[in-house]
C-alpha cells in the first residue's frame, strides 16, 4: 500500500521518483492479491490502463502534466465509462457498454488521472451496505465480516485498502458520507448541482450528487477542482466561476461557528460514537471555534420523505429498462407483456424492485397529493429547518452515522433497520446542502466519521474545517492491516 496523498504523489511523479506506470502496475498487483475477498471491483480495465499510464509519463516527461496526471482512481460502476462496462452493480445492465464518458470520468481523464476500474456498488445505488448487488457484497477492509457501507461502498472499501488512491463515488441520501465513515476516509458530497450528472445513471434525480473519495480532505479538494463546473449538457448543473479550493484549506477557523443538532446525539446513537464525535467537536473549539446547540426538528420527517420522493423518481427514472430499447432482455417471450414482465423481474433485484413499487404507488392516482406532493412539502420544512439554522451557525457538525459499520446479513431481512442508517444523512440531501464526512476515531477498531455540513456552495469552508482537523489528527491515515498473500 502506497500511504502517500494524492498531493505527495504528484510530487514523487513531478521529481521522478516514482512514474504513472509503476503506482498504475502496483496498483493492479494489490487489486489481483486482495480484492477477490474484498470485492471491491466489478471491473478492471487492466490494458487501457497501463496503457494510459504511459501517456501521462509522456505528459509528466513533456512539463505538461496537472496535480492528478499518472494517478490511479477508480470509479463507481454507476458512471458510463466508454468502451467499458457500466453495470450500475445491476443483472440488468451487466453487458452494457457506454458509447460515451460521463462528464466526471470525461474531465478527470482530461486532468490524466489514470482508470484502473469500476468499484461495486448497491444495485442502481439503491442500498445502505452494498449487500444489494448483482455482484455480491463487497466487503468492509477493517473486518471482512462487516458492510463497507453504501451505496458507494466499492469505492470506499477501495481507497482505504490502498488499492486506489482516490474514487468516485454518488451520493443520494448518504451514498458517499456513509460508506467513508464506515472505511474510515473522507467523502465530500457537494451541493446539488455543482458536479455534472451527465452520464451518471439516474437513481433520484433530484437528490443524486456525484462527489470525490479519498484519505484526506486535501485529497477531495484537488479531486472536486477537476469534477465541478458547468457543464451545458445537464440541465441542474450550476453555472458559477470555479474556486480553487486546494487555496482556502489554511483559512482560519478562529470564530467558525459550529451550530450542533440535539436531535443527533438523541435515541438511536451509539453511546461510544456520541463520545468520539463529541472529542472531535472540543478539537475544534481548541481551534478557535465556537459551539452552540441548534435544532433541526424535522429530521425524524426525512426519512418518510425521502423514501416516498426517491423511489417515486426511481420508478419514473427505471421505466426506460423493458426489454426494448437495452438492458436485460428475457429468453423467448410470449408476448409484449412477458417480454417487459420477464425482463424487469429477471433484470433488477429485490430492493430495486421495492422501491420502484412504492414509488409508482406514491404517484399513482388518488394518492399523489396524499403521499408525494405531502412529501415535497416536508422536504421544503426540512430545507427551512436548515436556512433557519444557518442565520446563527457557520458550519453544523455530528455523527455521519449512527454506529459503526454493522454485520454482513444484520440488517437485510428489515429494510426499516436499513433506512434508519442514514439518519443523519437523508436530510442534507433533501435540501441540496453540501455535506462531508471525515474519520474521527475509532469504537472498538472500527471506524467512526465525523460529519461537516455547509450552506450552499460552501465547500471551501467545509474542506478547510476538515483539512484544519487533519493537520492535528492522523485518524485520517489509519490503515487497516491487509495481508498479501505470500
Amino acid at each position: 500500500m502506497d500511504p502517500r496523498s494524492l498531493a505527495e504523489l504528484a510530487k514523487a511523479l513531478a521529481s521522478g521518483e516514482t512514474s504513472s506506470f509503476a503506482l498504475t502496475e502496483s496498483a493492479l498487483a494489490r487489486i489481483d492479491a486482495l480484492d477477490s475477498e474484498l470485492n471491491s471491483f466489478i471491473s478492471i480495465d487492466r490494458e487501457a490502463a497501463l496503457q494510459d499510464a504511459k501517456t501521462a509519463d509522456a505528459r509528466i516527461a513533456s512539463g505538461d502534466a496537472g496535480p492528478l496526471t499518472g494517478i490511479p482512481i477508480a470509479h463507481k460502476d454507476i458512471f458510463c465509462t466508454r468502451n467499458l462496462r457500466t453495470s450500475c452493480g445491476s443483472r440488468m445492465l451487466d453487458d452494457f457498454i457506454p458509447p460515451y464518458d460521463a462528464t466526471v470520468v470525461e474531465r478527470l481523464r482530461s486532468a490524466g488521472a489514470v482508470l484502473i476500474g469500476k468499484t461495486n456498488m448497491d444495485e442502481f445505488a439503491m442500498g445502505s451496505s452494498n449487500e444489494n448487488s448483482f455482484y455480491g457484497p463487497c466487503k468492509n477492509p477493517w473486518d471482512r465480516k462487516r458492510v463497507p457501507g453504501g451505496s458507494s461502498g466499492g469505492s470506499a472499501a477501495a481507497v482505504a485498502a490502498g488499492l486506489v488512491a482516490a474514487a468516485t463515488g454518488t451520493d443520494t441520501g448518504g451514498s458517499i458520507r456513509q460508506p467513508a465513515a464506515f472505511c474510515g476516509i473522507t467523502g465530500l458530497k457537494p451541493t446539488y448541482g455543482l458536479v455534472s450528472r451527465l452520464g451518471m445513471i439516474a437513481y433520484a434525480s433530484s437528490l443524486d450528487q456525484g462527489g470525490p473519495m479519498a484519505r484526506s480532505a486535501e485529497d477531495c479538494a484537488l479531486l472536486l477542482e477537476a469534477m465541478a463546473g458547468h457543464d451545458v449538457r445537464d440541465s441542474t448543473s450550476i453555472n458559477r466561476p470555479p474556486e480553487n479550493y486546494r487555496a482556502q484549506l489554511q483559512q482560519s477557523l478562529e470564530g467558525l461557528r459550529i451550530g450542533i443538532p440535539k436531535e443527533y446525539f438523541g435515541e438511536g446513537l451509539d453511546s461510544s460514537v456520541a463520545r468520539i464525535i463529541e472529542d472531535a467537536l472540543t478539537e475544534y473549539e481548541a481551534m478557535g471555534a465556537t459551539l452552540q446547540e441548534i435544532s433541526l426538528p424535522r429530521t425524524a420527517l426525512s426519512i418518510p420523505a425521502y423514501y416516498v420522493i426517491a423511489p417515486a423518481e426511481a420508478s419514473t427514472n427505471l421505466s426506460r429498462y423493458d426489454g426494448v430499447r437495452y438492458g436485460h432482455r428475457c429468453n423467448s417471450p410470449k408476448d409484449l407483456e412477458d417480454l417487459y414482465t420477464r425482463s424487469r423481474e429477471e433484470g433488477f433485484g429485490g430492493e430495486v424492485q421495492r422501491r420502484i413499487l412504492v414509488g409508482t404507488y406514491a404517484l399513482s392516482s388518488g394518492y399523489y397529493d396524499a403521499y408525494y406532493k405531502k412529501a415535497q412539502q416536508v422536504r421544503r420544512l426540512i430545507a427551512g429547518d436548515f436556512a433557519s439554522a444557518f442565520e446563527s451557525v457557520d458550519v453544523i457538525a455530528g455523527p455521519t452515522t449512527p454506529g459503526v459499520a454493522f454485520e454482513l446479513g444484520s440488517k437485510t431481512s428489515d429494510p426499516t433497520a436499513m433506512y434508519l442508517e442514514d439518519i443523519y444523512t437523508l436530510s442534507v440531501n433533501l435540501a441540496g446542502l453540501p455535506a462531508m464526512s471525515l474519520p474521527a476515531g475509532f469504537s472498538d477498531g472500527l471506524p467512526v466519521g465525523l460529519q461537516l455540513i455547509g450552506q450552499h456552495f460552501d465547500e471551501a469552508r467545509l474542506l478547510a474545517a476538515a483539512h484544519q482537523f487533519q493537520q492535528r489528527s492522523d485518524w485520517h491515515r489509519q490503515t487497516p492491516e491487509l495481508e498479501l498473500p505470500a
